[in-house]
């Protein structure tokens, strides 16, 4: 099976669509979640990252930046921890 490839400046969500499995809005999102990981890691701010890396600017939209950042985080880390399965799988 042939996956989409991700994309490099993807549309944001203001949160992640939720599943058990790989969705295609992960394959879509599949750089922003490890450029997330690495600012996280490297100790970024959430400003930061919102504004870098989600290209939300958290001084006019402080609740959608701080939602999305938040949302997207936490996919991230299931994809380190359980959905990277699902892509050893196919």
């Amino acid at each position: 099976m042939t996956r989409p490839r991700a994309e490099l400046n993807p549309t944001i969500a203001d949160d992640v669509p939720w599943s058990d499995t790989i969705t295609a809005y992960d394959e879509a999102h599949f750089v922003v979640y490890l450029r997330l990981l690495d600012a996280s890691a490297e100790g970024a701010s959430d400003e930061e990252m919102a504004r870098i890396v989600l290209g939300i600017d958290p001084r006019r939209e402080p609740e959608r930046a701080r939602r999305a950042l938040e949302s997207h985080l936490r996919r991230a880390r299931w994809m380190t921890e359980t959905g990277y399965r699902h892509l050893l799988r196919d």
